[in-house]
């Protein structure tokens, strides 16, 4: 690679993805105001998140490709986020119960060295089974979901929560979509095989 790569996230689950690609990267933390703008759509609100993740770091990293990801669950038509107590991860997870959910994870590569960002919203839904509030409570026990946008982890026991999952990259639903992001830096002239 040409230029050093940086992902503008101290996320665990993000930088399991990223090492997936077996690149070099760094990490660094944006340290983003993440607040809703009024009347912003949660496709909106990803995009201009991510993008904005990334350009916080260039500043402090100006020869860097820098990847930056922010992720939204819609439930309902609701933006929920992070449900950082026990409490809310049930009460989430009884309104996702039976339903379709949606999770936007928008995407930004932005080289640092010319200015140049390329920005995407990659969505991904996730059919939920009819769920019994015992079962959920038993499950927030069991894997602590308390720091996962809808309140559970896909790539642990989250998945006995699922009827289906659909979308172009399983990736996406974890945080980061790895098939969009193998495109975007084709387009900046990594070829990561």
């Amino acid at each position: 690679m040409n230029q050093p790569l940086l992902l503008a996230s101290t996320s665990p689950y993000r930088q399991m993805l990223l090492n997936k690609l077996e690149l070099t990267f760094s990490t660094a933390s944006p340290n983003t105001d993440e607040s809703v703008y009024p009347g912003e759509s949660a496709e909106q609100l990803v995009c201009r998140l991510a993008e904005a993740k990334a350009k916080a770091c260039a500043d402090q990293h100006p020869e860097h490709l820098i990847i930056g990801s922010d992720q939204v669950c819609v439930i309902n038509n609701e933006i929920v986020g992070k449900p950082h107590t026990t409490e809310n991860a049930c009460k989430q997870l009884e309104a996702a119960s039976g339903q379709t959910v949606t999770f936007y994870t928008g995407l930004c590569l932005h080289n640092a060295k010319t200015g140049h960002s390329q920005v995407i919203c990659e969505p991904f839904h996730v059919h939920f089974r009819q769920l019994t509030s015992e079962a959920i409570r038993r499950y927030v026990e069991r894997e602590h979901p308390l720091n996962c946008a809808g309140s559970f982890k896909s790539e642990g026991l989250g998945i006995a929560l699922f009827d289906r999952l659909e979308g172009r990259d399983p990736n996406t639903l974890v945080g980061l979509p790895l098939i969009t992001l193998c495109e975007m830096l084709a387009a900046e002239g990594i070829d990561i095989l």
